[in-house]
């Protein structure tokens, strides 16, 4: 059990700064050019890594038309079987370990999502970081078994899933020697509206878990995943195309690169923003201080001359004394003369005889 996700050189969790990550999935449409194109500007947009899909139809499912395999329900695929959705989506396996060098030459990691062993074998021999378990997957704990023994980081999306249901899926990574998880808030609708999100779920996690918390993230805009910053989450996933105007297994739903830089750059302003508890003058305050309200004369007065509501008067800027010694000083006399526009101080103050 850690607080921290070692991944690259970055540490990830609580207080440091939020790993953002650039899910290509399969926007490339299945151009080896295309996909370089998305991991230089997903660069140029501020993400840390990349991340991929490592699988084929066979993997993951077989070819049948029964209705069984049919996608329907109001989803962006209803119509297509399973096998030739997944077909088109896919990431040919012989472009990935090209990426992965693209993307540490740029200055990324890149790691990916395995379906089953032979994509957990193939990853583990192109020297991957750390592995994503899918929502989906969630409950196949043998994967998630086998993934754990890789001791790898492990970050695992909890769609749809019950809080016993990725309890059992933490216990098996951990019974099985994974010592770095994270967790992510996941809402499995492509794409999701806000209010199906659940944010407050982020912290919850984290504390239930013992591990850093964050977003896979599939609704539209930045607004979602810069709240999941403010309420902790240590990651944010978030899928990439150069352009939902071009049609896609998963660009309905994706950031578009000028979209991305702005989530990105929120993002950091809020991890300066969100600092630490703090009460009192900051330093980038303390020109401002003068401005603040404090007693003044506002009548010339002589020595002796009683101190009244008609004389003295709270107001900015802020050289006298307080304004909560204003009834303490109604009453008393001025121990020299004072003109109007004085401030105020208590050695300006005797008590009346």
């Amino acid at each position: 059990m850690s607080d921290f996700l070692q991944i690259g050189t970055r540490q990830i969790g609580p207080g440091r700064p939020t790993y953002i990550i650039a899910e290509l999935s399969g926007n490339h449409n299945q151009n080896y050019d295309e996909a370089v194109r998305l991991v230089h500007a997903a660069k140029d947009a501020g993400a840390d890594a990349i991340k991929l899909q490592t699988y084929t139809a066979d993997t993951l499912t077989i070819r049948s038309d029964r209705e069984y395999f049919r996608i329907a329900g109001g989803t962006l695929w209803d119509g297509k079987t399973l096998h030739d959705l997944y077909g088109e989506a896919y990431t040919p396996w012989e472009w990935q370990p090209k990426l992965k060098r693209l993307a540490n030459d740029l200055g990324m990691d890149l790691f990916s999502t395995p379906f089953d062993n032979s994509a957990v074998d193939f990853l583990e021999e192109m020297g991957v970081p750390a592995h994503k378990i899918a929502s989906f997957e969630l409950v196949d704990v043998p994967l998630i078994e086998r993934v754990a023994k890789t001791g790898k980081p492990m970050i695992m999306s909890t769609g749809m899933s019950t809080l016993s249901e990725i309890e059992d899926a933490v216990n098996a990574a951990r019974n099985a020697g994974a010592t770095q998880i994270a967790l992510l808030k996941c809402t499995s609708a492509y794409p999701a509206a806000p209010e199906t999100m659940n944010l407050r779920t982020i912290p919850h996690l984290s504390q239930a878990f013992g591990c850093p918390a964050g977003l896979s993230d599939h609704t539209m805009g930045v607004a979602v995943p810069v709240a999941a910053v403010t309420l902790g989450a240590c990651i944010v996933e978030k899928h990439f195309t150069i352009s939902r105007a071009v049609p896609g297994p998963d660009s309905a739903f994706s950031l578009e690169p000028a979209e991305f830089k702005t989530m990105v750059e929120s993002i950091r302003a809020i991890e300066k923003a969100l600092g630490t508890v703090h009460y009192g003058m900051t330093d980038k305050e303390a020109s401002s201080r003068v401005f603040r309200r404090s007693l003044f004369v506002v009548e010339d007065l002589q020595e002796g001359d009683l101190f009244t509501a008609t004389n003295v008067r709270s107001i900015r800027p802020g050289y006298g004394m307080a304004p909560k010694f204003y009834k303490q000083v109604l009453g008393m006399r001025a121990t020299r003369d004072l003109t109007r526009g004085t401030p105020l101080q208590m050695t300006d103050c005797r008590p009346a005889e």
